[in-house]
């Protein structure tokens, strides 16, 4: 089968290559999945996961890539749940990976159906930031109604992901980034927009829950604008700077069949519109992942037309 693998962690995403590689067998309580769809979270090749496996074992030449919409192929001993010819999406296990090819072996639980009327694309697009936004905002950030929630990257995949769901859930949602983001964030669903290059962060006061994907300086900033109670929620890295009165909360998202069968209805009604920047294929996904221009929102790789 064809696949980007990656052999140099120095190297980024420029050390991306396709290859033909060995496909997957279907191990115990796995699927083999035929890959229609892919996405890739840049900050995937500095994971420890992307280069060993739970043992500690080098895994090179890896291939990248969690999210994948796709059709199941094949079904390993005792996997139940989903049957053959059948579409899902969702992640593959960290420290497997390898969706960024055309098949890819992920243990069932982590995939849930996807419905005949949501293409592949918006499938691949949604898992990653849907689940983050989910799990930070109502396990980890404990989201209650009528709180102030301030959201960093408001315009990219997983920020306007948590903006539409935090509104949804009954907050109010400040957004933030760059000041060419102000437009798309608000059409995103936010109340207000802080342009991070020109505005005072601290000028929105305080707020119940500040979800953080940048991290460094405006993660500790952001520890200080913590209501009494509040919590910042972080996926850019374990935080910097602990609220003086609030939570700070660090975490990994995982996969969750019955959190996708929530988000992918809510693309079907309406409620959720993802945030697709650009759509390639794999034999050009390598300069997809090296853009000359920066584009906000997901990098989708399409494997089968």
């Amino acid at each position: 089968m064809k696949a980007i693998v990656v052999t140099d962690q120095a190297a980024g995403t420029a050390g991306m290559s396709l290859v033909e590689h060995p496909g997957p067998q279907a191990e115990l309580l796995d699927v083999v999945v035929q890959v229609h769809a892919s996405g890739f979270t840049s900050g995937e090749l500095t994971w420890p996961s992307t280069w060993t496996d739970r043992l500690g074992r080098d895994r090179t030449p890896s291939i990248p890539g969690q999210e994948l919409a796709g059709v199941v192929s094949a079904l390993g001993y005792g996997t139940t749940g989903l049957s053959m010819g059948q579409r899902v999406f969702g992640l593959a296990d960290g420290h497997r990976g390898g969706t960024l090819a055309e098949y890819v072996a992920v243990e069932a639980r982590n995939l849930a159906p996807l419905p005949g009327d949501v293409d592949f694309t918006v499938g691949a697009s949604v898992a990653m930031p849907g689940l983050t936004a989910w799990q930070g905002l109502l396990e980890h950030g404990r989201l209650q109604a009528g709180q102030t929630v301030l959201v960093h990257g408001a315009a990219g995949a997983v920020g306007s992901m948590v903006t539409q769901l935090a509104r949804e859930f009954g907050a109010y949602v400040i957004g933030t980034g760059r000041a060419a983001d102000r437009q798309k964030a608000l059409d995103f669903s936010a109340q207000e927009f802080v342009d991070l290059e020109n505005d005072v962060l601290e000028d929105v006061g305080k707020v119940h829950l500040v979800f953080d994907v940048i991290g460094g300086d405006i993660g500790k900033r952001s520890a200080g604008l913590i209501q009494a109670g509040g919590t910042l929620v972080a996926v850019a890295g374990p935080p910097e700077a602990w609220p003086a009165d609030g939570r700070a909360v660090d975490f990994v998202v995982v996969s969750d069949r019955a959190q996708l069968g929530e988000i992918v209805q809510r693309v079907r009604d309406g409620r959720l519109r993802t945030n697709i920047g650009n759509v390639s294929t794999l034999d050009n996904a390598v300069a997809a992942f090296n853009p000359t221009r920066r584009t906000s929102g997901k990098t989708i790789i399409r494997v089968r037309p």
